[in-house]
């Protein structure tokens, strides 16, 4: 059968499979509860969750990205409900392209997976004001998520559309629809009892509110200890296994709606991770402990496009998930979790209707037991939570070899088919290759913003007005301008002592400029927002110009009184006059909203003929837009821009912005944390792309560059202590037996994308180390590793 053939046959069968779910959409799911679990129709299940956000990517990843997701193992798909996308003006509202949150819902249910709808309408998601559009906070008398008759208004008014809208779609289980949960606010624990009262009648108001709209699926409050009447308080965290303090009745079940995969990351963060074995541990011990349903937040993070991040949040969302930021696998971890989600539901029968048991066998050494007497079904959890020293513990006759902080998996109290520290799953690593079709003949040209003065036709006031009252959010700029008159007594006589301009400003960003000159930049940071701005200037008799140029880097998108924050500059002075120190707070100021490229949109084709572009080579200055066009790059692997040569600004591509960049603000490692930006294919045309560039500080545009994206280094290791895969084995008659006669540890490898093994790079039976793409031959090592790796791939026409 030709390589053709074989692709048609699959998408037939794919297409025969989803057909038969779309049919059983159909049928009505009754959704409850009891104190061990969620039932579905009178059965229960075990529930294996991850959160996909669908504004965090276009609508032509949907597809690909949930069946990568259902493949690794998820019934379940989290998502938030993004109220400021939806609703960025009152009363006006958006569902359409990558907001469209019904299809994405009705997508999830034809591949036969369920739906938890976090609709919140506070979400935090590290979302630009966690998820409140800009015109609530002008709402008068308004406090947000408080007992506060103007917030509880819209939040309800907000809250019941979204409902209404998944009843009108039938999206309810109860109305043979995927979703199985909803979720009404979002931590609130955390900053409840700054409100006192107000904070306890608020939060059961709000669980009573959501019950009342009758979705016939049930709602859930995470981390809410006191989640009212049958809302089910869930745990959020990294171990919750350990840290949860269970529900708070016990008629409701064991629930973790966040499993942090790694940490977001924010400009002048180190890289993060979270290695797959941690993960794993952390998945096996909480359904050891009565847990029935664990979510991943993140299992794709996407990107955060335009202005929608929130203070300080990096372009790039949770990379470090089991798909990255381009949609693909990263591995191991995606497939250690696939083969630890096969592993658990091998045991669900007992685990979720057997009698639970604990035995301990030391310090640090303990099994979790779930047995049905009566029908032989027997579960056990072998843990060894010490995190430096491997154990071996005997464990009803039997003797088990566990590594340090690691859990092993016995589906029927006798054979180990998982450990979470044992990793068989396959490995990759990814590289960047620098694209000769988008890279042939880039031709730059630039256009410089003019630097505003206090003559122009700009808002006045009596001193610098706050930043997010002026913009409302519209831009990340606000121009500030003044002028004074100074004359030659109170400039210093010596050429060698300058004044210095001294700003204070309560974040995040600032552009000086004096006389059209510019003298550089400050900034704050994540967890300090303010900050001193102060440079040397140069003054002249007459008339000076002062211009500054506020930034924001994104609305704080958590903690109390959100709708009272502020930013922007708030004294200015000059120090070091002959007269003394000069402040210039009190004086007549301009302001100017956003930047002349923005209001001309010279991002887009349309806007770019408004303005005179001049050629550009190398290096350039501040406040300067680029542009360029280029091809689609070569083949079909996923692309990015390279912008480590320049500073601070965003890009566009064809009129649609792929976020901030930032390279100029270093982690503590010296390098910045993030450099290379993801651009969708979805974006691209064949030809002729226009790319947009808007730098802040300057940088040198000859250095940015468009690469492909991919894993094509894949690698596999095993160690003769590893199980074997656990998909050679399975349930019968609570037995555990093999798939297959031959159920031998091994070792396997499958090309990502339906690509073809091109040569092996490296092979090693002893004892190699290092990672994927670097390993190193060890002291112990056959000789012969490599030629018979080479032999076996060449009598394969496939990738495994």
């Amino acid at each position: 059968m030709s390589v053709p053939s074989r692709v048609l046959l699959a998408a037939l069968v794919c297409l025969l499979m989803i057909s038969t779910v779309v049919q059983g959409e159909k049928f009505k799911r009754s959704v409850t509860y009891d104190g061990r679990s969620l039932i579905i129709n009178g059965k229960r299940e075990l529930f294996f969750s991850g959160s996909i956000h669908y504004p965090r990517m276009p609508p032509e990843m949907w597809w690909d990205i949930l069946k990568k997701a259902k493949a690794g193992g998820l019934n379940v798909i989290q998502t938030y409900v993004f109220w400021n996308i939806h609703e960025p003006e009152k009363g006006q509202f958006n569902f359409e392209g990558n907001y469209n949150l019904t299809k994405f819902i009705k997508m999830i249910g034809d591949l036969g997976m369920y739906a938890t709808l976090r609709v919140g309408p506070f979400i935090e998601a590290e979302w630009n004001y966690g998820g409140f559009p800009f015109w609530l906070r002008e709402v008068p008398n308004i406090t947000f998520r408080s007992d506060n008759p103007p917030f509880k208004y819209h939040m309800k008014k907000f809250t019941k559309m979204i409902i209404d809208m998944m009843k009108d779609a039938q999206l309810y289980a109860s109305q043979g629809g995927p979703i199985i949960l909803s979720q009404v606010e979002n931590e609130y624990n955390t900053i409840q009892l700054a409100f006192r009262e107000l904070g306890t009648r608020y939060v059961h108001w709000a669980g009573t509110m959501a019950v009342r709209l009758n979705t016939g699926v049930p709602w859930v409050m995470c981390k809410q200890k006191d989640a009212p009447g049958p809302v089910i308080n869930t745990c959020n965290g990294r171990n919750c296994g350990d840290t949860f303090t269970g529900p708070n009745k016990p008629s409701k079940p064991v629930l973790w709606t966040e499993n942090w995969t790694a940490r977001y990351r924010v400009f002048g963060d180190p890289p993060s991770r979270r290695s797959a074995e941690n993960l794993a541990f952390s998945v096996a011990r909480f359904f050891s402990k009565n847990g029935t349903l664990a979510n991943y937040y993140m299992y794709y993070g996407g990107t955060n496009y335009g202005r929608l991040g929130s203070s300080f949040v990096t372009t790039r969302y949770y990379d470090e998930a089991p798909i990255d930021e381009y949609g693909m696998l990263r591995e191991p971890k995606w497939g250690h979790l696939r083969d630890l989600h096969s592993a658990l539901r091998l045991c669900k029968k007992a685990l979720l209707s057997g009698k639970p048991s604990v035995e301990n066998f030391g310090p640090n050494l303990e099994a979790h037991i779930y047995e049905q007497p009566k029908t032989k079904a027997c579960v056990a959890f072998l843990s060894n939570n010490d995190s430096r020293t491997p154990a071996t513990l005997t464990f009803r006759g039997s003797k088990y070899y566990l590594p340090q902080y690691s859990i092993s998996i016995l589906p029927d109290c006798k054979t180990v088919v998982y450990n979470t520290r044992m990793i068989v799953a396959q490995h990759s690593s990814r590289h960047y290759q620098k694209s000769k079709a988008a890279n042939k003949d880039l031709r730059w040209e630039m256009f410089i913003e003019d630097i505003p003065t206090l003559n122009e036709n700009l808002i006045k006031s009596a001193s610098p007005l706050e930043q997010w009252s002026v913009t409302k959010d519209t831009t990340d700029y606000l121009w500030h301008t003044t002028s004074i008159s100074l004359d030659g007594f109170h400039l210093p006589l010596r050429e060698n002592i300058l004044p210095v301009l001294r700003i204070a400003s309560l974040g995040h960003m600032m552009h000086g400029f004096v006389n059209g000159h510019y003298i550089g930049s400050g900034h704050g940071t994540n967890i300090e927002n303010s900050f001193v701005f102060q440079k040397p200037i140069i003054l002249k008799p007459g008339i000076n110009h002062i211009s500054l140029l506020g930034v924001t880097i994104g609305l704080p998108d958590s903690g109390v009184y959100l709708e009272r924050r502020y930013a922007g500059t708030r004294t200015v002075a000059i120090q070091g006059l002959n007269t003394g120190t000069l402040d210039v707070t009190y004086s007549e100021w301009g302001q100017k909203v956003g930047l002349d490229g923005e209001k001309f949109q010279v991002y887009t084709q349309e806007g770019s003929d408004r303005v005179k572009w001049n050629k550009t080579k190398g290096l350039g200055g501040p406040l300067t837009w680029y542009k360029t066009y280029f091809d689609a790059p070569e083949g079909n692997d996923p692309l990015a821009i390279e912008v480590a040569t320049m500073s601070k600004g965003m890009v566009w591509v064809n009129g649609k912005s792929i976020g901030r960049y930032w390279v100029s603000f270093l982690s503590p490692t010296g390098k910045p944390s993030q450099s290379v930006y993801h651009i969708p294919r979805a974006f691209l045309k064949p030809k002729d792309n226009l790319l947009a560039i808007f730098e802040e500080i300057g940088g040198n545009i000859d250095g940015v560059q468009i690469v492909t994206v991919n894993r094509n280094t894949i690698c596999s290791y095993i160690k003769e202590s590893d199980p074997p895969r656990v998909n050679n084995r399975k349930r019968e008659d609570s037995v555990i037996q093999k798939v297959f006669d031959d159920a031998r540890r091994s070792a396997t490898l499958m090309c990502p994308d339906n690509k073809k093994i091109l040569r092996v790079e490296f092979a090693s039976y002893g004892n190699p180390f290092g990672a994927c793409g670097n390993y190193i031959l060890g002291n112990c090592s056959a000789p012969s590793s490599k030629r018979i790796i080479k032999q076996v791939y060449h009598l394969s026409s496939l990738c495994t």
